[in-house]
């Protein structure tokens, strides 16, 4: 499970982490890993206190393939050939 901090100025009701649950300004709340990401994108309202643990991110990542928007990118292989490669005749056989 993961912490984060309410810095907005007045008190606020979240759902999901309990029935009619609210939470004061500059407290600290303890949310699941899968839903950290949801509070710290959002600045003004919420500070990180301490991220999930990083063998739990390797839990949340989608199975079955590439999220919209996702691309692998591949490293090209590329061959150097020098001057005196490039100079010395090529031998038939």
């Amino acid at each position: 499970m993961a912490k984060v901090r309410f810095i907005g100025p007045e008190p606020v009701t979240v759902p999901e982490l309990g029935p009619e649950r609210v939470v004061q300004p500059d407290e600290i709340v303890t949310v699941p890993d899968d839903r950290y990401d949801g509070y710290v994108c959002q600045p003004a309202a919420w500070e990180e206190i301490e991220p999930p643990a990083d063998e739990d991110k390797d839990e949340a990542l989608p199975l079955g393939g590439l999220g919209a928007g996702e691309a692998v990118v591949k490293k090209a292989t590329v061959k150097k050939t020098t001057a005196a490669a490039k100079a010395e005749p090529q031998k038939e056989d």
